[in-house]
């Protein structure tokens, strides 16, 4: 869990860097991944380190192990943009006035992003 900063020094990553580095790896494979694959594609990071940060994906349903292949294998159980959608989601109900959320959350889009949002909305404004 220690990266060289651009000194040279030590840094620790936290555990949610980790997940998603770990994360990252899984959806860019077309296959499911073994622990000491995943060590290799991300690199700097000990085999127990990535081994427990599976484990700690599998139990918060974010990996699930593939029954049908290779023993000791993982593959993300949603990708990436189920899961930043569920997340958008669980933030969205846990604040006060999501109406209010969701209007600050539009005012940062860029361009692009407002445009595909209003093409998703059937607001393409091609009139």
């Amino acid at each position: 869990m220690v990266a060289s900063n651009s000194r040279g020094e030590g840094e620790r990553r936290s555990s949610g860097e980790l997940e998603s580095e770990v994360l990252a790896a899984l959806w860019a494979s077309e296959q499911p991944m073994t622990p000491t694959e995943v060590q290799t594609d991300i690199g700097g990071l000990a085999y127990n380190t990535v081994h427990t940060i599976l484990k700690r994906l599998y139990d918060k349903g974010l990996v699930v192990r593939d029954a049908d292949g290779r023993r000791g294998a993982y593959r993300p159980a949603k990708n990436a943009a189920q899961l930043t959608a569920e997340v958008m989601h669980q933030a969205l109900d846990r604040g006060p006035d999501p109406i209010a959320a969701l209007q600050q959350f539009v005012t940062g889009l860029s361009p692009a992003e407002e445009r595909a949002l209003r093409d998703l909305l059937g607001e393409g404004g091609d009139a």
